[in-house]
């Protein structure tokens, strides 16, 4: 890159930075500037680069820095408490409803799928806009807590457990949507996540959220039959 699109791609990186907790890699930047006009506001460059970056896998995308990702010991199950100062940026990569059977689960995924959403125990129609799709955490509360299965910029993978429940949250949520960690606590491997400590700031990864959806009802009936045929051994 010449002189302008260098300080051009170091203006949006620190926004980012500064505003999302987002730190992309110079590769990525120098990839996305190419597709700039030079005459094209920072703000709206800044903007161009958010979306982006979320609809991105951050193991390709962001900086591997040791004060940006998870401890390499972080699933220690010795380690009684610690705390992650931050910012940790983590996309999704799982989601489990702890207070839902199996077949409850997969009953809310089909629905999901089918554009339905629940209201205490009344099914409603959910018409997503196109803002709400990109944005990752377009979902009905209900039920919870939550499990997820999180993973860093450097493909460190870790389970999440939610506290309290954080608006957005929820099996309607897009695999590959990002949240940002600050001050969280980790006990016995699992990061113990709250509305304190985490901000979700959306986005999806289209391939992995259709595969996930996929084997996670095969995975749910797979578990069901198992526990079944296992009921059945042992009547």
């Amino acid at each position: 890159m010449t002189s302008q699109p260098l300080q051009l791609a170091a203006q949006v990186a620190v926004q980012l930075a500064n505003t999302r907790g987002l730190h992309p890699t110079q590769q990525w930047l120098a990839a996305f500037m190419s597709t700039q006009k030079a005459t094209t506001p920072i703000p709206a460059l800044t903007q161009t680069a958010l979306f982006r970056l979320l609809s991105s896998d951050i193991t390709t995308s962001l900086m591997v820095d040791a004060s940006h990702c998870l401890p390499s010991d972080v699933h220690n199950v010795n380690t009684k408490e610690r705390r992650l100062q931050g910012p940790i940026v983590l996309q999704l990569v799982g989601i489990e409803d702890m207070s839902k059977s199996r077949w409850e689960q997969i009953e809310a995924i089909e629905a999901l799928e089918r554009g339905e959403g629940t209201k205490g125990r009344e099914i409603i129609r959910v018409t997503a806009t196109e803002e709400d799709d990109d944005s990752g955490t377009n979902v009905n509360k209900g039920g919870g807590p939550h499990k997820l299965s999180l993973q860093d910029a450097r493909g460190t993978r870790v389970y999440g457990i939610e506290l309290k429940d954080i608006q957005g949250v929820g099996l309607g949520m897009s695999i590959g949507c990002k949240m940002v960690l600050r001050n969280a606590a980790v006990a016995r491997g699992m990061v113990l996540i709250e509305p304190e400590n985490t901000t979700l700031i959306g986005g999806k990864i289209e391939v992995l959220h259709k595969a996930w959806k996929e084997n996670r009802k095969t995975e749910l009936k797979a578990a069901i039959e198992a526990s079944e045929r296992s009921g059945r051994a042992n009547a």
